[in-house]
């Protein structure tokens, strides 16, 4: 205690560069919020809180957003009540969390987040009080769970526009930040020493692209400065997280608006480091698949229908997948095998950056297998493969690609009319291939043992086998 006191009188400028302790404080009158805005659920849990002699405030989004006249996914409330101290006033809670303690209270399907109010830590931090925080040599914060006061909360933030509490009792909105004079700007402004904060959690830049992205807002000029700079320190996050940031990013419905400022401030790369490159080598094809990947999914998202992460990684990866396949096949390897090789690879790599747990990583070979096996269509090979319950995810990738310019002899127009065909109508489609096959002088039937000329990847998609 008494090493940080001093560290405080020894760090004016520091201290000088966080919000004031005295908020702003805004009344009913001055802010557009509504007590009956707020979940029920959240304002129950403030009060109940409070009621215990608590301090207690629904917090950091849920304002910024209702204040912008959106609608919250969620409602979080900062108190100063320990996560222990909370748990005891309610039967329905659970403690979670280790590097980050939090509080779930759970009403039916809702679930109400508590934290207890942080503080900063200084670099100098005592690791033999196990309460303290911890860093690494690079100054990422390894466990944050150093309890404060609400002016700490304020400070510790990451960014003013997340550092506004709302109180129900009174309606009054607390602004440490000047968060709300940001909000009318239309600006993203980091809490404190820009490049310090993202030091201590460079999922930082991450957050600072979803929220410019998500609210149309810009980032302000000193809060984007060291971004580039400082894009590698995300190489240091668990891939796990990451796997759940790159959701976050992409599953909001501005995908297409995220992925033009990751690449603007280089934070792409340290992501789908295979896919980055691809973007570099062959930038008008890698660029048109995967913006009208994300377009498509911004659609479903705004209409409310299903988007599956295991599609959107597909699309994603996918503009890496056919050099490798090449490679492979000038080893030696038939487009299969090489195929199947380089999927394996491929989604290995990207899982020690981001963890695509197993239920997507299958999926996503399904569907580049599906890419394979959709041009061998003779026999019965065409009606098995409409039975393929992957069919309709790996038909509207072929598709996808075909909407970036790859060439498929009109495989997708195929495809789709087949579906729409009668029985003796698809009789007659398959009948018209086998005579263009004849025509074009390819035999139907190969012996065994003949020798079978493969053709290589055109246009950036590896080929199927006859």
């Amino acid at each position: 205690m008494l090493k940080k006191l001093f560290q405080s009188f020894r760090s004016p400028l520091r201290r000088a560069q966080h919000p004031r302790s005295t908020p702003e404080v805004l009344s009913s009158r001055q802010h557009s919020l509504t007590h009956s805005q707020i979940s029920r659920h959240a304002v129950s849990v403030v009060e109940r809180l409070q009621k215990a002699g608590y301090e207690a405030y629904v917090v950091g989004g849920c304002v910024r957003d209702l204040l912008l006249n959106y609608t919250p996914k969620d409602f979080d409330v900062a108190t100063s009540a320990t996560p222990e101290q909370v748990r005891a006033e309610f039967r329905n809670a659970r403690v979670i969390g280790r590097r980050f303690k939090l509080v779930h209270v759970h009403f039916g399907r809702e679930i109400i987040e508590v934290a207890t109010f942080r503080a900063n830590h200084p670099q100098g931090d005592d690791e033999e009080d196990s309460n303290q925080s911890s860093r690494n040599e690079s100054g990422r914060i390894l466990r944050d769970n150093v309890y404060g006061t609400l002016e700490d909360d304020a400070q510790r933030r990451d960014f003013t526009i997340n550092a506004l509490y709302y109180d129900p009792s009174t309606e009054r909105i607390l602004d440490y930040a000047r968060g709300v004079k940001d909000i009318d700007n239309h600006l993203i402004r980091l809490i404190g020493v820009p490049e310090q904060r993202y030091q201590e959690d460079p999922v930082r830049m991450l957050r600072a692209i979803r929220f410019a992205a998500k609210l149309d807002f810009d980032i302000e000029k000193h809060s984007a400065e060291p971004i580039r700079r400082l894009a590698p320190m995300l190489r240091e996050i668990p891939s796990a997280r990451l796997f759940d940031e790159v959701l976050k990013l992409f599953l909001s419905g501005v995908a297409e608006e995220t992925f033009e400022l990751l690449l603007e401030y280089d934070l792409y790369a340290p992501l789908f480091p295979a896919s980055a490159k691809a973007l570099e080598q062959r930038p008008e094809y890698a660029g048109s698949l995967i913006r009208q990947a994300l377009a498509n999914t911004d659609e479903r998202v705004h209409l409310g229908k299903p988007v599956t992460p295991a599609f959107l990684f597909a699309a994603l990866l996918w503009p890496a997948l056919p050099a490798r396949v090449l490679q492979l096949q000038d080893r030696g390897l038939p487009p299969i095998a090489a195929m199947q090789e380089a999927a394996h690879t491929l989604i290995v790599e990207q899982c020690q950056r981001t963890a695509v747990p197993k239920r997507f990583t299958i999926p996503i070979r399904e569907i580049w297998d599906m890419q394979e096996r959709l041009p061998r269509r003779h026999g019965k090979r065409a009606d098995l493969l409409l039975e393929n319950p992957r069919f309709r995810a790996g038909y509207d990738f072929l598709l996808l690609r075909e909407s970036a310019g790859e060439e498929t002899d009109g495989l997708g127009d195929w495809w789709t009319d087949y579906q729409e065909a009668s029985d003796s109508e698809r009789r007659a489609m398959i009948r018209d291939l086998s005579g263009k096959d004849d025509a074009g002088g390819a035999p139907r039937k190969r012996r065994r043992g003949g020798n079978r000329r493969r053709r290589g990847p055109q246009d950036g998609a590896p080929s199927s086998a006859d």
